[in-house]
């Protein structure tokens, strides 16, 4: 009876807060104008003056409003162009590798984001990080206060490698390096394996952020295409021979955005032209619990050596919490810890502690078993949905939430993502995921974030 009388007065507090935010949006409260005085808003709202009280506090410690003693509460100046960013996505900035993140990010729950690459809330196994969140709080305090060390939390690279080892990579714990993320890890190794101006090779269409975070290290970017069994390995060859890139950035468990998966054959060439022309190779496998069966995985293939694995659970236990890994030769490891430490010390313990957690549960294998199966009806369903309305998935993945599929009759994705945002639909076209921006009729879609919503408005579109 305490907890829910608890929410109550919290669900009050949060309904007052956001009426507040809302005026100040909307503008019917401006920047320097005196709030309604603590009893005349509890009478409005007919809540308790106690209630205003908190979530005029809330909104000080937010800086969203300011206390003057003995005058009242006012709009903070510096509120204004937020609340004017807050009334919708920017629909006027260019359509670049960073656009759908941005709209993504921005969009409010009751959005659709089809064109996001993560699960909705209610995919993801909340009840496990409450359990685990419950658990830490009666730990030793060093996980709620304490730096992460060098490494990172020694069970975890523990349960990593084990977990690696699934997949046919062998590697010790004192290999693994936990980072904040799976983008953090790669930031890592651009700083530390390449000097502006150096090359880095990506396949087309890639992961967005890699094109990214390559500009923001100042690199030239080479695309070669992807096939639905990996990179043309032709093509492959002659951007090695041509434009002797330092690495080669890239998906070989599921890949994003096309869902394809690397061959065994692929791979061996590949990393037989990686061989022979000094190239490594960073290998993101953050889809790696969505697979049914392991896909081929070049560190597998070549122990570590030319090959770099990195990863993250963001996308199947949660966002929030911010852990990621690289595994990768000993010599390498240790450079990378020093990097970390330079740029962010040592690094949270909290997340890491977390992520073990709940992957140390049983429950977590039976959630990633009940998702898998949701989702594999998910790309079913969506995909037939898509191509009824002329949206033609160009692949069957085996496994994850994408699907890369190809416009009716050329249509430019960019416009229609753009026309989209009016329906308060978050879309990703095609060439925010392509160097070579070769993908204007193409669009990516989450099939746990396509709904019938999303499908009515398409067809009008389309229409």
């Amino acid at each position: 009876m305490v907890s829910k009388a608890v929410h109550l007065a919290g669900s009050r507090i949060d309904m007052v807060v956001e009426t507040v935010r809302q005026r100040i949006a909307t503008r019917a409260l401006t920047p320097g104008a005196r709030l309604p005085s603590v009893r005349g808003l509890a009478r409005t709202l007919q809540v308790s003056t106690s209630t205003v009280v908190e979530a005029y506090d809330r909104l000080v410690g937010q800086g969203v409003i300011f206390a003057r003693p003995g005058s009242g509460f006012f709009v903070a100046s510096q509120t204004a162009p937020l609340a004017l960013a807050e009334l919708a996505p920017r629909r006027d900035r260019a359509v670049d590798p960073l656009w759908v993140s941005r709209q993504s990010l921005d969009a409010g729950d009751d959005m659709p984001k089809p064109g996001c690459g993560w699960l909705p809330p209610d995919w993801l196994p909340l009840d496990l990080v409450r359990k685990a969140l419950r658990q830490l709080a009666r730990t030793a305090p060093s996980n709620l206060t304490d730096y992460a060390t060098p490494l990172g939390l020694t069970p975890l690279r523990q349960l990593i490698a084990q977990r690696l080892a699934g997949t046919g990579v062998a590697v010790a714990p004192d290999h693994i390096l936990l980072t904040e993320s799976g983008t953090q890890a790669i930031d890592l190794l651009l700083r530390f394996l390449i000097e502006p101006g150096d090359t880095v090779l990506l396949d087309d269409p890639c992961y967005f952020n890699f094109q990214a975070l390559l500009r923001a290290h100042r690199a030239n970017v080479v695309s070669v295409p992807y096939t639905a069994t990996g990179p043309d390995l032709e093509c492959f060859a002659k951007s090695l021979a041509t434009h002797r890139p330092r690495l080669y950035i890239t998906n070989s468990g599921i890949h994003n955005p096309t869902g394809a998966t690397l061959s065994p054959v692929t791979a061996h060439r590949l990393l037989t032209l990686a061989e022979q022309h000094g190239l490594t190779i960073v290998e993101d496998d953050i889809f790696a619990d969505f697979e049914l069966t392991p896909a081929p995985r070049l560190a597998a293939f070549d122990g570590l050596d030319r090959v770099i694995q990195i990863g993250s659970f963001s996308k199947t236990i949660s966002a929030a919490a911010r852990c990621g890994f690289i595994a990768a030769r000993p010599e390498w490891i240790d450079g990378l810890a020093d990097l970390r430490i330079a740029t962010s010390f040592g690094g949270g313990s909290l997340d890491a502690a977390l992520v073990l957690a709940v992957l140390g549960d049983g429950g977590y294998r039976r959630h990633m078993e009940q998702l898998r199966l949701r989702l594999a009806g998910a790309r079913i369903a969506v995909g037939a949905a898509l191509a009824e309305i002329g949206i033609v998935p160009l692949h069957a993945p085996q496994a994850g939430m994408l699907l890369w599929c190809r416009l009716p009759d050329g249509r430019d994705a960019a416009d229609l993502a753009r026309a989209a945002l009016d329906d308060n639909i978050v879309l990703a076209p095609g060439n925010v995921f392509s160097p070579a921006q070769s993908a204007a009729d193409h669009m990516r879609f989450n099939v746990a974030h396509t709904d019938a919503r999303t499908i009515t408005a398409l067809r009008r579109l389309l229409g």
